[in-house]
């Protein structure tokens, strides 16, 4: 195996493709000697950004496809279809060893889907979750499923927990507290699923777990790592995000008011920034789907050059920490 991480990253996926997605490229590639990507996409589109900056093109190369999966197609159909597409092209990358991971902005469901059928699970891995690291008071937070799998039974939410605490301990170097999502801290209550799981992750000795944790708590670090099915974890990554950018309105229309704001905002600015960069999320890079054969990693569609730069270098760190490895090992048939 490769000393450096080699990325095959989705030049023509998301929102901002290629313009943010190259950006993003050159700049993990300038910010870590450890990393070559792999730029997956329109080879006249790609080498037209890529020709506004200065990086080493030996640690940087582009892979001309022919064809891009949009974020309307029906993914099954997409990755079946498409097989010169950007994304499906550098799922198999990943699939054949050329690279170590695959990086996209694009279609969710297209990447959920190519991650199930052309990586491939770990064996004894029932389901793959999107797991995002989020800001909290106490520091990051792993919170899955995300978007993934709706429909769960207690045994997947249980491996999501034992995924999610050996995917925390090497970045937080302690044993992480695993929490499931709650109506209340209370054992008896929740929906049919959650009082099924919370004996099985109590009974589990190989995490740490902490019992019920409730949405309004998720944000001042009560777990580290937060269990829940894809629709309740996608809702509470939805409503996170939303409350963000809603304080940030509110910060700027107040600071803008008078005078008087105006003057206090000038005052109160440089502390504020440092302490509102610890809850930027694109600081995090974006969500892996743990329990693969290989990592893939779902960017936002909206992600921005910073956001791509931290996901590349995100990968650098799993390979590092054998995030794969472990999970093969404990959870592994």
């Amino acid at each position: 195996m490769s000393e450096k991480t080699i990325v095959a990253l989705d030049a023509m996926g998301g929102d901002n493709a290629p313009l943010e997605i190259v950006k993003g490229a050159v700049d993990a590639v300038l910010a870590s000697d450890e990393i070559e990507v792999l730029l997956y996409g329109d080879e006249e589109a790609v080498n037209a950004e890529l020709s506004k900056y200065k990086y080493d093109n030996s640690r940087l190369k582009v892979v001309p496809t022919t064809e891009v999966i949009s974020t309307s197609e029906h993914p099954v159909n997409a990755i079946t279809k498409k097989k010169d597409s950007s994304l499906v092209r550098g799922l198999k990358a990943v699939k054949n060893g050329e690279a170590d991971a695959f990086v996209s902005a694009g279609n969710s469901g297209a990447i959920l889907a190519g991650g199930q059928v052309l990586v491939g699970r770990i064996k004894g891995v029932k389901r793959a979750p999107f797991a995002p690291i989020i800001p909290t008071e106490n520091g990051p937070a792993l919170l899955l499923d995300a978007g993934a799998n709706v429909d769960c039974k207690p045994e997947n939410l249980v491996q999501f927990a034992k995924m999610g605490a050996i995917y925390m301990r090497p970045i937080l170097n302690r044993e992480p507290r695993v929490g499931i999502v709650n109506l209340g801290a209370e054992e008896e209550k929740g929906n049919a699923l959650v009082k099924e799981t919370f004996p099985l992750l109590k009974e589990e000795k190989s995490i740490n777990f902490i019992g019920s944790v409730e949405s309004r708590d998720i944000p001042f670090g009560t777990a580290d790592v937060i269990v829940c099915e894809a629709f309740t974890g996608n809702a509470i990554l939805k409503m996170f995000e939303g409350v963000a950018k809603l304080f940030g309105k509110l910060m700027k229309k107040a600071f803008l008011s008078s005078i008087k704001a105006k003057i206090g905002a000038l005052l109160a600015l440089p502390a504020l920034k440092k302490e509102l960069k610890k809850y930027d999320t694109s600081t995090y890079g974006g969500a892996p789907m743990l329990g693969l054969r290989g990592l893939v990693v779902k960017t936002h569609g909206s992600a921005k050059a910073v956001e791509v730069k931290n996901s590349i270098l995100q990968c650098s760190d799993f390979k590092k920490q054998r995030i794969l490895e472990t999970i093969q090992e404990q959870l592994g048939e």
